[in-house]
């Protein structure tokens, strides 16, 4: 299995060269709305759709051989995702274009990249920090996208290949519990409080919407400051949020390295739909809508990629409710969890016994030999998917 990795770099262009780049996204995000619109809607094959449009697309908006390919791969990956979420394609903006090896180089001696553009090829400078460098020196890409951030600066986000190592293979797991009290609960003991994150978030609602207030009063000049202090901020909060992230897979992943362990999660698909159904107040559906768990999951599943650490998402159901002792429901209240059992009558922390049972139910997955009489319906299909895939005879469930 290979892992891809992509190292984003701010590009450095001449200002002719930024009115090709700029023309360049126009075309591409026009290509691909006129083939969105042209070609019906069911078909989602890229070879297909190449076929109906490819040369009124090459005709009519200048794109070279290769961009106008890639501008029907957009539209037939785009309208899988589409289909798979139940919701039509938008309209494409001229915001990013896609690129391979035929119209996109990397060139480390001087630290550039060849694009083909409309109107012919460029040779553009990248600016680099040492993190750039050093997953750039050596390799070799064969894809890259070329966007326009809304900061109105052009980058190019260079796609890196390299060969994953092969998962371990281990009975450890680690169980992660999610949630907003505490972002991240592990069963080996860590946590990571989300307080410091709500309070940044509460202070930023406050100063944008002390800034949209001012907006739409006073003086021209200080409607136009208001308008540059909203833009400083829009990205701040997320790269804050992104950090955040970033420092907890990552170190979730080297504990798991180090206890050379699988990692358990919780999927939690869906759960923002499900919690909007609830009535609660303005602040707190601010608040909960502004979850970052699936970018943290993504970091936490591309980690594990990259360091030979399984990640594997489980279902939450009555894992905050169960006690992990001795599997009885019990009675959970905040952030406190008491057993109901007399004999086990186990306390403690709610987030962690969600966690040590997420680490059960991931050690009952990985095990490939079972008795034919474990009850575990929410998982049943996936053991059943590995052991054909090991030539095994699958475990049977039984309900109870």
């Amino acid at each position: 299995m290979k892992s891809i990795l992509t190292i984003v770099c701010k590009l450095n262009p001449s200002k002719e060269v930024v009115k090709k780049i700029d023309t360049t996204l126009e075309m591409f995000a026009a290509a691909c709305n006129y083939a969105n619109k042209e070609v019906k809607p069911a078909i989602t094959s890229k070879t297909t759709i190449q076929s109906l449009v490819y040369q009124t697309i090459r005709s009519e908006y200048n794109l070279s051989a290769n961009l106008a390919v890639r501008a029907c791969a957009r539209v037939g990956a785009n309208r899988k995702t589409a289909k798979k979420d139940k919701k039509p394609v938008k309209e494409f903006k001229p915001a990013s274009a896609d690129y391979d090896a035929r119209i996109f180089a990397f060139r480390e001696g001087d630290w550039s990249v060849s694009l083909t553009l409309v109107g012919g090829r460029e040779h553009i400078p990248i600016v680099t920090s040492n993190y750039q460098i050093g997953k750039l020196k050596g390799s070799k890409p064969t894809s890259a996208q070329l966007c326009k951030h809304k900061d109105g600066n052009y980058y190019i986000h260079i796609q890196v290949k390299d060969e994953a190592p092969k998962p371990i293979d281990s009975d450890n797991v680690i169980g992660v519990d999610f949630g907003r009290t505490d972002i991240a609960v592990t069963s080996d003991h860590n946590k990571w409080s989300g307080k410091e994150i709500r309070d940044v978030r509460d202070k930023h609602s406050k100063q944008r919407a002390n800034l949209q207030k001012k907006a739409s009063k006073g003086t021209r000049s200080s409607r136009r400051r208001c308008r540059t202090l909203l833009k400083r901020l829009s990205g701040k909060e997320k790269r804050f949020q992104r950090h955040v992230n970033h420092v907890i897979s990552k170190t979730i992943v080297l504990s798991a390295k180090q206890s050379n362990s699988i990692i358990a999660i919780e999927d939690l698909t869906g759960i923002r739909k499900r919690t909007n159904q609830q009535p609660r107040s303005k602040t707190e559906r601010r608040r909960s809508n502004s979850w970052a768990f699936f970018q943290l999951r993504t970091f936490l599943e591309y980690k594990g990629l990259i360091n030979g650490i399984e990640v594997l998402p489980v279902s939450p159901r009555y894992t905050s409710q169960t006690c992990h002792a001795c599997m009885h429901l019990g009675l959970r209240s905040g952030k406190r969890f008491k057993c109901t059992n007399s004999i086990c009558g186990w306390h403690g922390d709610a987030d962690e016994n969600a966690s040590y049972n997420l680490s059960i139910i991931g050690g009952v997955v990985t095990l490939h030999r079972g008795s034919d009489s474990l009850s575990c319906a929410l998982d049943s299909g996936l053991l059943k998917r590995q052991d054909l895939a090991m030539g095994q005879k699958p475990v049977r469930f039984s309900q109870r």
